[in-house]
């Protein structure tokens, strides 16, 4: 294979090397609003509607929408097709960057009843307010949704986990968290033609500052991360990666995701991320086992399998070795 691709061979235009991850969420084009209010008691569940029904219901014509959800008081779980529960508590922040079907619910088993039955459809005269469940503790949610043209939206790259909690973990960041969504919810009015209008810039800056929070422990992330995923080279091997961390990945397949040669790929990972490309795979292995040691009650052995280990024991002292605290302390944490 040759080692001048059309188009390989090229920096992709418009990247800053040197952009720190502020300089490229500061500049990155977001567009949202928060939309909905959530009342819930125990027992309670619901279903979302699918990706593409999410994004016709909230921005007709995007091809799909980012969601998230402040959780203002109480407790609940979210869950994607896999059947696996991310826990939010009180202050917590949920983020669906590629707006998936999801279900969410409380403590108690509930029936999972299909959002579009207790949600009155737009056109909307005021902020929508959802009450549902049986009476008993309230969960309080605030939601909002966003579009953004950024590779790091991008399903097909999926730089993100499809579903992850980010809990503000210092007392400023947690109150900035609240008090934004309460100016935005004071501020939310009927629009002119119908729907609903506000502060725009309260979303975008939330989330803003949820991505800074959640990606602190992503590979390379102050060195041309953000950029890579722009890059024709990398952005398939980084794809396969990040779509299946636990695959016993290659060099040589990762090329053959990228149609490149091993030489070519191992060369451009290290001179935009300053990594081989399977010490990167590492690096975001760890990353992605955080993620699930923080927010769902899966073990440390199914967390490790989730990330390429066979063994609990290999998966330990390489976690331990990368973030400096064993997993059970993180998930005592």
């Amino acid at each position: 294979m040759s080692e001048q691709l059309s188009g390989h061979d090229r920096v992709p235009t418009g990247l800053d090397r040197n952009a720190t991850l502020s300089d490229v969420l500061d500049r990155m084009h977001l567009q949202g609003a928060v939309f909905l209010r959530g009342e819930y008691s125990e027992a309670w569940s619901y279903r979302s509607p699918s990706a593409a029904d999410t994004a016709a219901l909230l921005q007709p014509g995007a091809p799909r929408v980012a969601l998230f959800h402040v959780v203002a008081t109480g407790r609940c779980w979210t869950m994607l097709a896999d059947g696996q529960k991310h826990w939010a508590y009180e202050g917590d922040v949920i983020v669906l960057p590629y707006g998936d079907l999801h279900t969410m619910g409380g403590a108690q088993p509930a029936e999972v009843v299909d959002m579009v039955t207790i949600l009155d459809m737009p056109p909307w005269t005021q902020m929508p307010v959802v009450r549902h469940g049986s009476g008993g503790e309230r969960t309080d949610l605030v939601c909002g949704y966003l579009t953004s043209d950024h590779p790091l939206f991008d399903p097909r790259l999926r730089a993100l986990p499809p579903l992850f909690v980010v809990s503000p973990s210092e007392a400023p960041a947690r109150g900035w968290v609240q008090a934004s969504i309460d100016y935005a919810l004071a501020q939310t009015s009927p629009a002119s033609q119908g729907g609903l209008e506000g502060p725009t810039q309260v979303p975008e800056l939330l989330v803003r500052e949820v991505l800074r929070i959640h990606l602190a422990s992503a590979p390379q992330v102050e060195s041309g991360w953000l950029q890579a995923l722009a890059d024709p080279v990398l952005a398939p091997a980084l794809a396969a990666i990040h779509g299946s961390p636990e695959d016993r990945w290659t060099v040589a397949g990762l090329a053959r995701e990228a149609n490149v040669s091993v030489s070519l790929l191992d060369e451009r990972f290290r001179a935009v991320l300053g990594l081989a490309p399977i010490r990167y795979l590492a690096a975001w292995r760890m990353h992605v086992a955080g993620d699930l040691l923080r927010s769902t009650t899966l073990g440390v052995a199914s967390v490790a399998r989730r990330v390429g280990y066979e063994s609990e024991e290999a998966f330990s002292r390489a976690f331990k070795r990368s973030t400096g605290r064993s997993p059970s302390t993180v998930r005592r944490h």
